[in-house]
């Protein structure tokens, strides 16, 4: 067994306390079988990277030039 320090925020070392004493069971037992659990869910897979990569979207050509936007939005006041 090696030892890590991982630092936790206050509520939430506050509420693995309460659950360890609850529990009668130290911390770093609950927070082994919490690793445990999480390992068994996603076993020794590799992350996939293209599911991690956020969806492209197309949205056409480009219509008005950024410097134009601010004319054309008063010319559509114009026109009520």
């Amino acid at each position: 067994m090696q030892k890590m320090q991982i630092l936790f925020p206050d509520p939430q070392i506050a509420r693995l306390r309460r659950i360890a004493t609850s529990q009668d069971r130290p911390v770093s037992e609950l927070v082994r079988s919490a690793v445990d659990f999480w390992l068994s869910r996603y076993g020794d897979q590799e992350p996939d990277s293209s599911a991690k990569s956020p969806p492209v979207y197309s949205c056409g050509d480009i219509l008005v030039q950024a410097d134009m936007l601010r004319e054309n939005a008063y010319e559509d006041r114009d026109l009520v």
